[in-house]
């Protein structure tokens, strides 16, 4: 028996918030250690440097800054993704049109998840914002970008609100949905792919848990394949801001790609 939309969507939702608290939880050191290289690649050799400087700079405790911030941007993004992801295959099923017990194709339902990841971005960006300057406030401090001041969240918080205004959660926002719009057509598409592949002609809703894992798995690496470049750009715009007016976009793309040919020349 199928459910309803609203309970459909209540179940979607309570599925992302769950799913992307423990994304957080356990791949917090990695996201800060990705933040950290992506804004300041001057300042780091690579990965095991930079988790050795942060390490000797504040601790394990720097791994985890922003952790309140990544909580809330995933437990939003997710939320806000999966409730919209079931709307959206209704909406994919009206424009092709079919009725509401007919199957999506993978191709119909990667197209639902990329529309729908452009409700999640506007959740996303804001708590996104103020993550990554917290990850990278000492890095800010120490290239002198900004003066020493309280890493709280609160102190981010204001400090955005005093500067820039309400509309100063959403700088980065163009590379957000430039990220998450193409990126998530891929995310959707590669698990849904996955599944039908190891579903071998039965139904996908068959599946255990450990073809599901795998298929989450797989889904995250189109993913990320496909919007790592972006996220370079989109985490840049949004922690340099914080010292001035940042270039947009395209800007912040031609200084990345100097800085980065310009760190490999002088090794």
């Amino acid at each position: 028996m199928k459910s309803s939309p609203a309970i459909q969507a209540a179940i979607d939702l309570t599925a992302g918030a769950v799913g992307g608290t423990a994304c957080v939880l356990t791949g917090q050191p990695f996201d800060t250690v990705k933040v950290k290289m992506q804004t300041f690649p001057g300042l780091y050799k690579g990965l095991a440097d930079c988790c050795l400087q942060t390490y000797s700079q504040v601790g394990l405790r720097g791994f985890y800054k922003g952790t309140g911030p990544a909580l809330m941007a995933y437990v939003a993004e997710n939320s806000v993704l999966f409730m919209c992801y079931g709307f959206c295959q209704e909406l994919v099923r009206k424009v092709v049109g079919l009725d509401r017990q007919a199957k999506l194709s993978d191709l119909q339902r990667a197209t639902a998840g990329s529309f729908a990841s452009a409700f999640a971005a506007l959740a996303l960006c804001p708590t996104e914002l103020v993550k990554c300057r917290l990850q990278t406030m000492y890095e800010m401090e120490r290239s002198g970008k900004i003066a020493k001041s309280h890493n709280t969240i609160w102190s981010v918080v204001k400090g955005i609100l005093r500067k820039e205004g309400p509309l100063g959660f959403y700088q980065g926002l163009s590379s957000t949905l430039l990220q998450e719009v193409p990126g998530y057509f891929f995310f959707f598409g590669g698990y849904e792919l996955s599944r039908s592949f190891f579903a071998s002609g039965r139904s996908k809703d068959e599946l255990g848990p450990v073809p599901l894992m795998l298929s989450g798995g797989i889904a995250g690496i189109c993913l990320w394949l496909v919007i790592y470049p972006v996220d370079c750009i989109k985490s840049r715009i949004q922690v340099l801001s914080v010292s001035g007016k940042q270039a947009g976009f395209l800007g912040t793309l031609v200084l990345w790609i100097l800085c980065v040919l310009l760190n490999i020349t002088c090794k």
